[in-house]
């Protein structure tokens, strides 16, 4: 592939799964505006104990469609068809299993879940029945990923992306009319965003698959574990992003809950709903990337492979820096679009919070797309391990120790400080699995 053509390719696979991704924040994004307006602080610090779940639940999602469409793409760059269809039906099979278990334990623990999470009083109700909601929904959150990663693997990024953004659009629309004319509470703001994934997977189903444009097909195939387990670990580092948001979320909130109570919970909302649409463009790189290196894996093309990591690791660094921008100039603006109450409690804790937590973008676009291209030339154990210590290893531990020290502003700039020890460790593994990565015809690749 020329410069030129792979320029071409790059940026509309970019674009388009940037720009899905960030709709499909703005299911949380959209949930957290009008709850702060029609609710208040209460509705908002309850609703930020609750969305945790969904960095399980997306998480799931995206380590069974990601982990199989990668597979799917260098099957199907090997012209290996059966393996490739495969993939499609283990990863939908373990979705809707994963779906039903989910159902399940939302209807028997979700009030002993909100307790566990640091509701309590007041806003014990509404965080109980937003988890309700959220599980309820689980698996068509989980196939709406695996359809959309399918589809943007089989050569449409665009019809991935409507089905990302339209979702998203719809949750927006639908949290007005739940909240406002039909005056539903946090209930109607869960059942929006239930109702969006589902949109999605009628988007991928009747515009893709069902009129037959799709190349992958459900097929019969043995139900080994081995294998699913083989496909879910090329998407682990997609789980391990996601769910460390959640993972992220729990902590902060019971170390800032310690610091500054029900108000401080509620200003880490804000921030961490910010930080939500900053990490889902870097997600939309990471996945933009992932088909692109694939297919240039799995046809042995290493020239490719290197340019369009390459690619990749600017445009994160230049949006992270574009992130971090925004923070430093605009903080008092960018917070009280949450503030519907102009709490000023709030208000003090959110801004300064702001400023020091988006240092952390400078850093975390490397290691997206690092572990997103060890996974996508099946290199599913280093993918971990970058992810899992930014996302659990370190950031935990971090957290506990900086807020013992430096109290709320230690709590802030724990997320900074893991994220650039986890860089020395991702250009590590990169630089070691880029310089001795068995490709199919037995040749290394190095950089």
């Amino acid at each position: 592939m020329d410069e030129h053509n792979l320029n071409s390719t790059f940026a509309r696979y970019m674009s388009l799964n940037i720009l899905g991704m960030v709709g499909m924040s703005g299911y949380i994004l959209a949930d957290t505006f009008f709850v702060a307006i029609r609710l208040g602080s209460d509705g908002l610090a309850a609703l930020n104990l609750a969305i945790s779940v969904f960095g399980f639940i997306n998480g799931l999602g995206m380590m069974l469609g990601i982990g199989g469409a990668t597979r799917y793409a260098i099957c199907k760059a090997r012209e290996d068809d059966k393996e490739a269809n495969a993939s499609f039906t283990l990863s939908l099979i373990a979705g809707i299993g994963a779906g039903v278990v989910l159902v399940v334990f939302g209807l028997l623990f979700s009030q002993p879940l909100a307790r566990l999470l640091g509701a309590e009083e007041r806003i014990l109700p509404m965080c109980a029945v937003y988890l309700r909601t959220a599980f309820l929904f689980a698996p068509f959150f989980i196939l709406n990923h695996i359809l959309v990663a399918f589809v943007r693997n089989d050569g449409s990024p665009k019809l991935a992306m409507a089905a990302m953004l339209v979702g998203s659009l719809s949750n927006i629309v639908l949290d007005y009319l739940f909240l406002y004319p039909l005056n539903m509470g946090i209930f109607g703001a869960a059942l929006a965003t239930g109702t969006a994934p589902i949109i999605g997977i009628a988007i991928s189903l009747f515009g893709h698959i069902l009129p037959g444009r799709s190349r992958f097909k459900a097929a019969p195939t043995g139900l080994s574990l081995r294998k699913m387990a083989a496909v879910a670990g090329l998407g682990i580092a997609a789980f391990i992003n996601e769910f460390s948001s959640g993972i992220t979320l729990v902590v902060f909130n019971l170390l800032v809950m310690h610091a500054a109570g029900t108000v401080g919970v509620a200003a880490y909302g804000v921030v961490a709903n910010l930080a939500l649409v900053v990490l889902s463009i870097f997600t939309g790189i990471s996945q933009g990337s992932q088909p692109l290196l694939s297919h240039a894996y799995g046809m042995q093309d290493l020239d490719v492979v290197r340019r369009v990591y390459r690619k990749a690791l600017a445009l994160a660094s230049v949006l992270g820096l574009a992130a971090l921008g925004a923070a430093l100039l605009f903080p008092g603006q960018l917070v009280a679009l949450f503030n519907s109450e102009g709490n000023a409690e709030l208000q003090a804790i959110a801004e300064p919070g702001l400023k020091l937590y988006f240092v952390g973008f400078l850093f975390v676009g490397f290691n997206f797309v690092t572990a997103a291209l060890l996974g996508a030339t099946e290199q599913a154990g280093a993918s971990f391990r970058v992810s899992f210590f930014r996302g659990c290893l370190g950031i935990v531990p971090a957290a506990c120790l900086f807020a013992s020290l430096f109290g709320m502003t230690g709590i802030w700039l724990s997320f900074p400080a893991v994220e650039l020890v986890t860089l020395f460790l991702s250009v590590r593994l990169g630089r070691r699995a880029l310089a001795g990565v068995a490709l199919p015809g037995g040749e290394a690749m190095a950089i």
